[in-house]
This record gives C-alpha cells, structure tokens and sequence, in this order.
C-alpha cells in the first residue's frame, strides 16, 4: 500500500513538475514575441541581407553577400506565417580573402564563375526566391527556388526582433547544391567542392 501511495506522488509531482517547466517555456516565449505587431510588412532592402559561403572540403573556403531585390514576412502571434524574399544573382559579391592572382584565383574568376552555366547561370535565371509557408519554433519553412528548380528548405535558428517600429528577423538557410542543378564537380579529385551552401539571412522589416 505504501509503495503504491509513494508512486501515486511521485507522478503527481512529475506531472506538475511538468507542467510548470511548460507554463514557464510559454511565459518566455511570449515575453521574446512581445511588441510585435501582426500582419504583413516590407522588407527594407537597404538594411536587410543575406550571405553566403561554399567550402572546398579540406582547403579553403569562399564567403560573401548578395544584395536582395523585393521581400515581405507576415506575422501572426508572433510567428513568421507567410511571406518571400528575392536575391539577386547578379550582385555576388566575395568578401574573404582566399585568392592568389599567381595561381590565377581571383574575386573575379570566382564571380564569373558562380554565374556560369556550371553554377547558378545567372544570365538565365538572374534571381533565386524563398516562398515561406509557416514556422515551427525556431524554423521557418518554405520553398526555396534556385535555376527555376523549387524544393522545400527550411531556415533555422530563426531568432524575432522588434526594436523601433521595425522587426528583424535572422535564420541559417543550407541548401543541397545538386537538388537545384547546381552540380560543378571540380576536375582535380582531391579538391572536392562541398553540394551545401549556406547562407545567413538578414530581413529587416517595417509597415
């Protein structure tokens, strides 16, 4: 009888204990989304952006930023709900120092480069876009396009701030190369170029 009385108060004490670490993880959670404000705003392009880096697994690696053209995010109890956001392609811009003219690499080569037919062929498709179609959590799901191929990607570490009327939202966005044509394979086997690239996304947004 004593053992099933001290098992009845173990649970009933789990289950408070429960409880209270869920109520005080939604206190927290309103208390971070509190201040702003619903509906659907602009992005600001000026303050906005978005950058990137490819590897070459083992060797270097290459960063920068690329500027984005249209954007909008809706906001629904403070959560990301809807919304896109353009780049474009014709604005990438290196920003590491990984280049040696002797050895013919050049920020330039690169760009060249990204924007062949090897990569993002951007004379084709000049832009690429991310169709947001909800969040959970800290991720905001959505469609991303690249070369006129749409897969659904996800961005995480999505963190909302409201800081004078405007909102700022920043998240990580990796996305598998090879899903979108992107499928370059370097000629020299020991230097093998990763299939994900990432991205840090910067929206800065306002009524």
């Amino acid at each position: 009888m004593k053992k099933n009385i001290l098992t009845i108060a173990f649970l009933a004490t789990a289950s408070l204990a429960f409880v209270a670490c869920d109520s005080e993880k939604k206190s927290e959670t309103a208390e971070e989304t509190a201040g702003i404000p619903d509906g659907t705003m602009n992005v600001d392009l000026a303050s906005s952006e978005v950058n990137w880096e490819g590897t070459m697994v083992g060797m270097y690696s290459h960063s920068g930023d690329v500027k984005l053209t249209d954007g909008s995010v809706t906001i629904t109890d403070g959560k990301i709900t809807g919304g896109n956001f353009a780049v474009d392609l014709t604005t990438i811009n290196p920003t590491d120092e990984n280049y040696d003219a002797e050895k013919d690499r050049t920020p330039e080569k690169l760009v060249g480069h990204l924007s062949s037919d090897d990569f993002f062929a951007v004379e084709q498709h000049p832009k690429a876009t991310f169709e947001i179609t909800g969040s959970e959590g800290s991720t905001v799901m959505g469609n991303l396009t690249v070369r006129g191929k749409t897969n659904p990607e996800e961005v995480k570490n999505v963190s909302i701030t409201e800081e004078g009327g405007k909102v700022t939202m920043t998240g990580d966005l990796t996305f598998d190369r090879t899903k979108y044509d992107v499928s370059f394979k370097h000629p020299m086997q020991e230097m093998v170029l990763s299939n994900d690239v990432e991205m840090k996304v910067k929206l800065v947004a306002s009524n």
